[in-house]
């Protein structure tokens, strides 16, 4: 006799080490390419302004559909929408291997709608299972998983990319097919059901409006974004500066994956945090990059000087990867997971909005080095606004039952 499968639901929380083991899978996906993507986009558009006024049309469109995906995940059950997310990845992996400007720019954006999905599905189940008190140990332990794909992706993206030019993408298709694997494995389902699920669908711009009432969301946000736009400009114009400084394309991919390997120290950095207030670190991490991001822009005609001015600021970057989050994750209510998901998942589209799109500006006055230094003004503005955090942020709240 045979009988129908069971649907897919989740009889138990899943555990930590679910959720971080899918963040290393989608790293190894992303790290292979971070630094083979701009090297692609600069062969095919042979121009600084042009790879800018390029990434700022896709980030401009990837924001639009990273506000449509809760919306849709009460359309389209939040499992296939991440599994969704894996197909495009696939999708930018297949149209990378055809190559040209056309398909190379169609890649890209394929890329950035798999993370924005991803993102959006990954960090509502994170609001859904993991506790309030755990979501420190989540963010360290996350970073740890992306550790080695972050360390070693960039530099052997390069390596690889010389050996034979679509080696990377293959790879890289190989890993987010792994991704989607891992994530059936683990039967995240569609996440906790609230009571609202059966009301209609709400307005994007209905949650817009929620989070710009609340100040510490728009905050936490904000510091998001800084810290996004600081990877944009080490990720993407390193290289190009690199490039155009004559110390070749390899530089770049290199100073990311020792910038990167950084991310081992991520249990430490997060507990000595947690010593010092989420305010400190936050405000120390953001002061140290605002410094080394303008020195970077001062010592431009030592290129070297301005390689290890900008792998000093990674320092403060890594530290922000680790806690810069917890501010917006902290504030969320739980009857807006989903929907601030979304909102904080922006960030990623933002600031691959307005990096570029500062950075063509700039560049229509300045050489490559001017966009470290608009990148350093940007950090010490979201230190003055760090500022207003609560200094207890993120400790540990006294039993009500104690005295």
């Amino acid at each position: 006799m045979v009988y129908p499968l069971p649907e897919v639901h989740r009889t138990s929380v899943p555990k930590i080490e679910a959720f971080a083991t899918l963040a290393g899978l989608e790293a190894a996906v992303r790290g292979l390419l971070i630094s083979v993507m701009p090297l692609a986009m600069y062969e095919v558009l042979q121009d600084p302004g042009l790879v800018s006024l390029a990434y700022f049309v896709v980030g401009l469109v990837s924001m639009v559909w990273g506000f449509l995906v809760p919306g849709m995940t009460r359309l389209v059950p939040r499992r296939w929408m991440y599994s969704l997310g894996c197909g495009f990845y696939l999708l930018a992996m297949g149209l990378a291997l055809i190559g040209g400007t056309v398909p190379t720019l169609i890649a890209l954006l394929s890329m950035i709608f798999a993370t924005a999905t991803c993102f959006v599905c990954f960090n509502a189940y994170v609001l859904d299972y993991v506790a309030r008190g755990n979501l420190g140990r989540l963010q360290s332990m996350q970073m740890f998983y992306a550790a080695a794909p972050w360390a070693i992706g960039p530099m052997a993206g390069v390596w690889l990319r010389d050996l034979w030019w679509p080696l990377p993408f293959v790879l890289a298709a190989a890993f987010a097919v792994a991704l989607l694997a891992a994530f059936w494995h683990f039967r995240l389902g569609n996440g906790r059901q609230i009571a609202r699920a059966r009301a209609p669908a709400i307005n994007p711009l209905v949650y817009l409006s929620r989070f710009l009432h609340q100040p510490r969301l728009i905050a936490g946000w904000m510091f998001a974004v800084v810290r996004s736009s600081g990877w944009w400009v080490y990720i993407v114009y390193l290289p190009i500066f690199c490039i155009e400084a004559g110390l070749g394309d390899k530089v770049g991919g290199i100073a990311l994956s020792i910038s990167n390997a950084l991310l081992f120290f991520t249990p430490f950095i997060l507990k000595l945090s947690q010593r010092a207030s989420v305010r400190r670190a936050v405000r120390a991490a953001l002061a140290g990059c605002a410094l080394l991001f303008l020195s970077a822009a001062a010592f431009s005609g030592w290129p070297w000087m301005t390689v290890a001015c900008l792998m000093l600021g990674s320092l403060g970057l890594v530290l922000l990867d680790a806690i810069g989050g917890l501010p917006f994750m902290l504030a969320v209510k739980p009857s807006e997971r989903v929907e601030m998901a979304a909102v904080f998942s922006s960030f990623r589209d933002v600031s691959g909005m307005v990096s570029p799109g500062v950075a063509w500006v700039v560049l229509l006055v300045t050489p490559v080095a001017g966009i470290f230094a608009a990148s350093g003004l940007a950090f010490a503005a979201a230190y003055t606004v760090a500022g207003r955090l609560h200094p207890r942020l993120g400790a540990a709240r006294p039993s009500r039952g104690g005295a």
